[in-house]
């Protein structure tokens, strides 16, 4: 028995070695990825705890992996599918992993360029909740560094100004009739925003 236990103990250890998310995983959790090499949708109750607030994938009718999908519902759709077959699963799930890395610039690298070609308040609505926080951010750090070195203090108060507008346009969108998720990152939205405003003023002010 304890033969058999140190063989098993070597064996998981080489797979984690391979893909280390897998040591957040348990000797018997582990084992049942193992053991669905051929079923590959069968893995897809442990990715919580393989992938931090990744809930399940999108599969195609072949088992290729195409989404990914967060415990908001949010899908983000991968820039190149995943395809598993015939390979092990410490080694696809590496492959997802960074897949999931390119996926994510990717939809952040849209939504960042898309902002200046349609209403704030329709671009909000068109892109991923954290994609919509960081391109704003993105934008409003530009826009600061423009009004600065154009204007000086002349331009930071007119931008102030203009970040107002902003914000009573997100306060008016907030009120109307959204899904759930729209309102949680339109809520965080204007919290940043009111943030942003209150950098914006103290530079004003000195």
């Amino acid at each position: 028995m304890d033969l058999v236990q140190n063989g098993l103990k070597d064996y998981l250890e080489r797979k984690r070695s391979v893909f280390a998310r897998f040591y957040f995983l348990s000797n018997d959790e582990l084992l049942e990825i193992l053991s669905q090499t051929k079923e590959v949708r069968n893995v897809r109750p442990h990715l919580r705890k393989v992938f931090e607030a990744i809930v399940d994938l999108q599969f195609s009718d072949d088992d290729t992996m195409w989404a990914m999908i967060s415990a908001e519902k949010e899908q983000v759709n991968f820039v190149k599918k995943i395809d598993p077959k015939e390979r092990g699963v410490e080694y696809w799930m590496g492959d997802l992993e960074k897949m999931m890395t390119t996926s994510v610039r990717n939809v952040l690298d849209i939504s960042i360029k898309e902002y200046a070609e349609v209403a704030r308040t329709t671009w909000v609505r068109q892109h991923a909740g954290m994609c919509v926080l960081n391109g704003s951010q993105v934008h409003w750090t530009s826009d600061v560094e423009e009004a600065i070195n154009k204007e000086g203090g002349q331009g930071t108060k007119e931008y102030h100004s203009y970040l107002a507008k902003q914000l009573t346009e997100s306060v008016v969108l907030v009120r109307q009739k959204l899904s759930k998720q729209e309102k949680l990152t339109l809520n965080a939205l204007i919290v940043i925003d009111v943030h942003a405003m209150e950098v914006v003023n103290t530079l004003v002010t000195q």
